[in-house]
């Protein structure tokens, strides 16, 4: 995740700074430097012989519509001399709504190249079992909300979710998860 440290206003949530990226343009140019900064360092602790686990890095509605991820993601890659199973793409839900045949056209690309692509924030938004039947997946990350007031209502929910994604052959992941009951 990136976080943007101001020497004046210290530390700034993602939630104050980009969504002014995403209305100004600004968060492709913030996205491709992130996942330059994630390919560094997945070369540099291959290269001090570190174990190495996938990152997942964010792809904007903005890159997707602009097209190339893959091409972009994939250039980083080699450029790194990486391999695509140590990047992960999530794409958040609400970037489902806005234009289905070029998401679906980029979501294939990147599958094709190797890429995991991974539905951040389900649940967060009004479309999550239509993306579901139309869309690949190979994880669905379980947005936070479900367990910030974790009850038996959301315990149902996060539990049927879990099964469902189970049943149609994605992976899932709960966020926020903190303590033993959740």
């Amino acid at each position: 995740l990136v976080r943007w440290k101001s020497p004046v206003k210290g530390l700034i949530s993602p939630g104050d700074f980009i969504p002014v990226f995403e209305s100004n343009g600004f968060i492709i140019k913030l996205d491709e430097y992130v996942w330059e900064q994630v390919c560094k360092l997945q070369r540099k602790w291959l290269d001090e012989g570190k174990d190495i686990f996938p990152i997942s890095v964010n792809v904007s509605r903005a890159d997707l519509l602009q097209g190339s991820v893959a091409e972009k993601l994939m250039n980083l890659i080699q450029k790194y001399n990486l391999t695509p199973d140590m990047i992960r793409v999530e794409i958040t839900e609400s970037a489902y709504m806005d234009n289905p045949q070029q998401l679906i056209s980029e979501i294939n690309k990147l599958e094709e190249c190797g890429l995991m692509v991974e539905m951040d924030d389900f649940g967060s938004g009004f479309s999550s079992l239509n993306v579901l039947k139309d869309y690949n997946f190979d994880e669905l990350k379980i947005d936070m909300v479900f367990l910030s007031h974790f009850n038996n209502r959301s315990k149902e929910i996060v539990k049927s979710t879990v099964g469902m994604a189970k049943n149609i052959g994605i992976q899932s992941l709960a966020e926020g998860v903190e303590t033993e009951e959740q």
